[in-house]
């Protein structure tokens, strides 16, 4: 299946998202931070990833932390 994904305008610096290896389930997405961003314990905020995607009826996206991440740090 083709996701057709656009960059925010002023996001063109950041990375297309792709799969990391061959068995990869999802992409590496980017966050669209100008700045340090720190989020305390169980504290939720929106982070931009600086796209915009398309997907095709039916289908959905999922954004899902780090297996290793979440582990260490919740």
């Amino acid at each position: 299946m083709k996701v057709q994904i656009k960059r925010k305008d002023d996001c063109k610096y950041l990375p297309v998202p792709k799969y990391s290896t061959g068995g990869s389930s999802g992409v590496d997405l980017y966050a669209d931070v100008k700045e340090e961003t720190v989020l305390s314990s169980g504290q939720i905020k929106l982070i931009s990833t600086g796209i915009y995607i398309s997907l095709p009826r039916g289908y959905e996206a999922q954004i899902r932390p780090r297996s290793g991440l979440a582990l260490k740090h919740g």
